[in-house]
């Protein structure tokens, strides 16, 4: 009896470690994004891709010092496998949370004073935005960043790179992995750029900025 009791023991805290990170929902309707992003893209994106990270990561961390930690923590502490699991789970989420099926198409308050004393106004920095995601070799993300002064920059990172780890606060965030457009756009990366914009609600971004 105390041996099964052991066993039951067992499996509760394996259950409860191995499901620290749970795959967070879409804020909107699986379709809510069509015609500019799929349903089926978000099924693959957001349903396998973001939940095999998602998987991948409550794996890595049983038995180690991260069991437990903030995600974000974990993003900036860690590397290697981790690192990338870590870090493409909480960029997923990020990148999914910034769209909206009635989005806000133009920044407004210190966002938009800050983008216009930076770059001349919110085309000039789509301009600069869709260059470096066009530019950049391979997968990865560009992004947004703001320092703690609120000064902005355009990021370029390879693969599962973020600007979390260099002490910037994310904005917002073009993925550049085929996967991220290939079913809607084969792989035309600048449709699935164009898509992006036509769905991304500066209200969220707006806000991020006034919350960083």
């Amino acid at each position: 009896m105390l041996l099964l009791i052991n066993i039951l023991q067992f499996v509760m805290i394996t259950t409860s470690t191995t499901n620290q990170f749970e795959l967070p929902p879409l804020p909107y309707d699986i379709a809510a994004l069509e015609p500019h992003i799929s349903e089926q893209t978000l099924r693959y994106h957001h349903g396998k891709h973001l939940a095999a990270y998602v998987k991948r990561l409550n794996e890595l961390i049983i038995g180690t010092r991260f069991e437990g930690m903030p995600l974000e923590e974990i993003v900036c502490q860690s590397d290697g496998t981790l690192f990338n699991n870590a870090a493409q789970a909480w960029t997923h989420k990020f990148y999914f949370d910034q769209f909206s099926p009635r989005p806000t198409t133009q920044p407004s308050g210190a966002l938009k004073e800050a983008i216009d004393e930076h770059y001349g106004g919110i085309e000039q920095l789509k301009e600069s935005l869709n260059s470096e995601a066009l530019a950049l070799f391979g997968s990865g993300w560009v992004w947004l960043a703001a320092d703690d002064d609120g000064n902005l920059s355009i990021v370029s990172t390879a693969n599962a790179g973020t600007p979390l780890t260099e002490g910037l606060h994310p904005l917002l965030a073009i993925d550049v992995w085929e996967h991220a457009y290939y079913i809607d756009h084969r792989n035309a990366r600048a449709g699935g750029i164009k898509s992006f914009w036509a769905v991304l609600d500066w209200d969220i971004i707006s806000q991020r900025y006034n919350n960083q």
